[in-house]
């Protein structure tokens, strides 16, 4: 495997874990799945960036060959298929040749999310829950923020301070390939996103006088590498933060907030177009909130709209 194939891999699961959630179990064997494709791409002198559909196909017929199960076909191309899907997501390719490769049929379940009772009392527990005040103000700054807007936790926890100055109504969000859209934000978020403004800027005020700290450039500092809040330390707080709810920590992840963001939104009514476009996803195709409430809705819609219908 070469530097650029275990580049794509390990930042490809470094997400998987720090976003969905993704057990050991799986991280390794979406591992050796991609170490497997990353080789046979060694062999042929390509790189994922410049690899194509045909690439892939060969790949896959090559497993074939091999008389594996329809279930390990499957795995190991929706692995590849994830991959590229998220190297097209960081701007690492302006395409995705997996795209449209059909493989054997598999199961699928429904993206799994969170009800809006679960959503307040994470709401409700992130305003208590922390070591010290500014702690406090700090994480319920983070997860109404990440429900108000459905951003990405990469989104969140990178997010400029100056994006935030003036009390806005609205954000600039830098997404995925450096992709740039504007999302509204509420009311509680707002005054969320005030209160820890007010301590933030004396934290950083204090450490100026006292240390000479220069100031940081994101709304969520932090004295790590990337300057940051991590992924991987968001996730360990929202961990906390259900707990402190009540709420299953097994069921809450970032990612089940995003999706809880789309999915209630659907319930109330708004459209797939306004949702893909608040997401950031380049395709409405790509928009996986829960098809059951859509499901409910047309169906609404058509026993008790339809010229037709009967009344019960």
């Amino acid at each position: 495997m070469n530097s650029d194939h275990a580049r794509w891999i390990s930042t490809f699961l470094e997400a998987q874990a720090a976003e969905l959630d993704a057990s050991e179990n799986t991280l390794l064997a979406y591992g050796r799945d991609l170490k497997g494709f990353a080789e046979f791409a060694a062999d042929r002198g390509l790189n994922f960036e410049d690899l194509t559909r045909t690439d892939i196909e060969r790949y896959m017929v090559d497993c074939d060959t091999l008389s594996l199960a329809q279930s390990t076909l499957a795995r190991r191309l929706s692995a590849i298929k994830q991959l590229f899907r998220f190297g097209y997501e960081e701007g690492w390719r302006t395409d995705n040749p997996a795209l449209k490769i059909k493989g054997p049929g598999r199961s699928k379940s429904l993206p799994k999310t969170l009800s809006e009772a679960e959503v307040e009392a994470l709401l409700t527990a992130a305003r208590s829950h922390g070591r010290s005040p500014a702690d406090k103000l700090r994480n319920s700054c983070l997860v109404e923020l990440l429900y108000a807007t459905g951003m990405r936790v990469s989104e969140l926890v990178t997010l400029p301070v100056a994006a935030t100055r003036g009390d806005p109504r609205m954000l600039l969000v830098k997404g995925k390939g450096g992709k740039e859209r504007m999302v509204p934000l509420s009311g509680p978020a707002r005054d969320a996103l005030t209160r820890w403004l007010d301590a933030r800027d004396a934290a950083e005020d204090t450490a100026r006088m006292e240390r000479g700290a220069k100031p940081s450039a994101f709304l969520f500092p932090s004295t790590g590498k990337g300057g940051h809040l991590t992924r991987h330390r968001f996730y360990g707080l929202i961990k906390e933060i259900a707990v402190h709810a009540g709420v299953p920590p097994g069921s809450v992840t970032p990612h089940r907030l995003r999706h809880a963001f789309a999915t209630h939104l659907l319930a109330h009514g708004a459209d797939l177009r306004s949702i893909q476009t608040l997401l950031g996803h380049a395709d409405v195709s790509t928009t996986e909130i829960s098809t059951h409430v859509l499901e409910e809705r047309l169906e609404d819609l058509v026993l008790t709209r339809h010229p037709l219908a009967k009344a019960t």
